[in-house]
């Protein structure tokens, strides 16, 4: 069973920095991981993407969080992380890990999500 297992989050003052971390277990060696990447969910708001990274490492960014947010993964650990600088109490939200896997090399692929980790900014 695969099961994403997420930390990082926390409470920061704004103008701060966090890291999120999220690794995927119980995918057996044969799974295979395509895109990986983080949503965020604030209070009254819709699920937004934030950052996701392909599996040739091409990236993609909000618009909010361009040139404050790196987003990267460890293809050896099955992990993906996003490095959140310069925060703001806008990006206070529950951040979701979502893995695009398969046990097939080349798909299809289904989507895979953590249980959520919040991350709150104080001004």
């Amino acid at each position: 069973q695969v099961q994403l297992v997420e930390s990082g989050g926390g409470l920061v003052q704004a103008g701060g920095s966090l890291r999120l971390s999220c690794t995927v277990y119980g995918s057996g060696s044969d799974f295979s991981i395509n895109n990986m990447g983080w949503y965020r969910q604030a209070p009254g708001k819709q699920r937004e993407l934030v950052a996701s990274i392909t599996r040739d490492g091409s990236t993609n960014y909000a618009d909010s969080v361009k040139d404050r947010f790196t987003i990267s993964r460890n293809y050896a650990r099955n992990a993906v992380f996003l490095r959140m600088n310069s925060l703001k109490p806008e990006d206070t939200a529950v951040y979701y890990c979502n893995v695009g896997g398969s046990p097939f090399q080349l798909g299809p692929f289904d989507d895979y999500w953590g249980q959520g980790t919040q991350v709150t900014v104080s001004s």
